[in-house]
């Protein structure tokens, strides 16, 4: 019942993102070149703080505006993304998210993704499979040559520029094709249900993928970071996450890279 819960409200901040227009809301600048903040991300963050607060009182709260606690603590904690692709928010191309994790003793236990334009809803639960819109999902077995490869590029993390787009050549010149969605927890889904076979990003912050990441672990991918050491949910990192056989495929690339 608390999952059915949370997912309703994923459900309804989605809606509420649905139903704005980011040309008729103030946009603001945050720290680093084009990394925009809109009204709407604080409404919609504010909505599921609210409404998490009366599901488990007592939870901590780890979200991408200010205004809230920037910490995991201990016990529960939501680790919240209000809008996944603000700049496709803002100018209307229908590729963004709520991203909403629960995270017990740091342990993430039940995530929800929501993509309200195609009405995609991702679901996971610990141990009990991952699902898009109620039907179980799994990522790909198939090798990297027989898989699309997606990367993440955000304009105010410039500083690996180059990395980022020399090991997308890279992964281009090894898989079917690369391909860059603008909101990379919509895109790790993808890697979740199969349409991705890997996705990599040189620096996410733990709102990004903390839900994405227990949708990939529940339909049998792997995420990590680029080296391959474990995830962080505390503190931003690097991400590379595909399907088991994709994701050892690209791992071997990034080492000879």
């Amino acid at each position: 019942m608390l999952y059915e819960e949370i997912t309703k409200c994923v459900k309804q901040a989605g809606g509420m993102m649905k139903n704005a227009s980011a040309s008729e809301t103030d946009i603001y600048n945050k720290e680093g070149f084009s990394n925009f903040v809109t009204e709407y991300d604080k409404k919609v963050q504010d909505f599921l703080v609210q409404e998490m607060k009366k599901l488990i009182p007592e939870a901590a709260f780890l979200a991408e505006e200010n205004g809230v606690q920037q910490s995991m603590g201990e016990g529960d904690c939501f680790i919240i993304d209000p809008i996944d692709g603000t700049t496709n928010f803002i100018f209307d191309y229908k590729n963004s998210c709520v991203s909403l994790g629960l995270a017990k003793n740091k342990e993430m236990v039940f995530a929800a993704v929501y993509n309200p334009y195609t009405e995609e809803l991702y679901t996971a639960e610990k141990g009990k499979g991952a699902f898009k819109n109620g039907k179980k999902i799994a990522s790909t077995s198939k090798g990297l040559v027989d898989s699309i490869a997606a990367f993440g590029c955000a304009r105010y993390n410039s500083d690996d520029t180059d990395r980022i787009f020399d090991f997308a050549k890279f992964l281009y010149l090894n898989s079917l094709g690369v391909r860059n969605g603008g909101s990379s927890a919509i895109d790790l889904c993808r890697v979740a249900s199969g349409s991705n076979g890997i996705y990599t990003e040189l620096l996410l912050q733990p709102w990004d993928y903390a839900a994405a990441s227990l949708i990939i672990s529940e339909a049998g991918g792997r995420i990590s970071q680029v080296d391959g050491k474990e995830i962080t949910l505390d503190k931003p990192c690097s991400i590379l996450a595909g399907g088991q056989l994709c994701w050892k495929e690209a791992l071997e690339l990034w080492h000879k890279f």
